[in-house]
């Protein structure tokens, strides 16, 4: 049953059916949308997990809502990471928020992030890496370095990443997967990455693709 609910964000809610101690997956929304955008991929995702899909707090128009300020320049995306940076403590405040209230297995959360809301799954996996089972990124890069608490690698190492980005993506071009897959290979034990033909969106194959990667690191918790 899809609920609206608030603690720290505003937040949409699609609990597992069995909700004691259900593993907990948080879908971060790209930049223009709102809660409403990810939650709806949750059945086929894997539809024994509690999903969270909360809303970015930056209003930017009527439904559209942000992490942190872009300005789309003829360059490409320039980002204000001082803004990414509150923006980043203020959503490991509301995980521990969820972690708290809910208590899921491991104590622990899954995040999956589209476009901006990747890049937020990977600023908080670098800073709180203990508050993740796992992060699945679609059609995102990597931070500003500056952003990486460096002290935390140890644990970020030990995150299962998959990282799915769109051949022809036509916001955030295919090079900026790649350079995620070259950079986080040298950290991480356990990286997927995979490329599939199309544009900045989420498309059935890479859907697909999340949904066994989901359902195996599940399965390794025990949920």
């Amino acid at each position: 049953m899809l609920q609206r609910k608030h603690l720290s964000l505003t937040y949409l809610e699609l609990s597992a059916k069995e909700q004691e101690q259900a593993p907990l997956v948080v879908m971060l929304h790209g930049y223009g949308s709102n809660e409403k955008d990810l939650i709806h991929l949750a059945p086929s995702l894997h539809p024994g997990l509690t999903w969270i899909s909360p809303r970015a707090p930056r209003m930017l128009d009527l439904g559209m809502f942000g992490w942190f300020p872009l300005e789309f320049t003829a360059t490409g995306i320039t980002v204000d990471y001082e803004a990414a940076g509150l923006a980043r403590d203020r959503c490991i405040g509301f995980l521990s928020d969820l972690i708290k209230e809910y208590r899921p297995a491991g104590n622990k959360v899954f995040l999956t992030g589209f476009s901006q809301g990747a890049v937020m799954s990977y600023l908080i996996a670098f800073a709180a890496p203990e508050l993740l089972h796992g992060v699945v990124a679609f059609s995102g890069q990597l931070p500003h370095r500056q952003l990486v608490d460096e002290e935390k690698l140890a644990i970020f190492n030990k995150i299962p990443m998959l990282v799915i980005h769109g051949i022809f993506d036509e916001i955030l071009p295919i090079a900026k997967g790649k350079e995620s897959n070259l950079y986080l290979q040298n950290l991480l034990a356990d990286l997927t990455y995979q490329e599939y033909p199309m544009g900045h969106e989420i498309s059935a194959e890479a859907i697909s693709l999340a949904s066994k990667w989901l359902t195996k690191k599940v399965n390794l918790i025990g949920g």
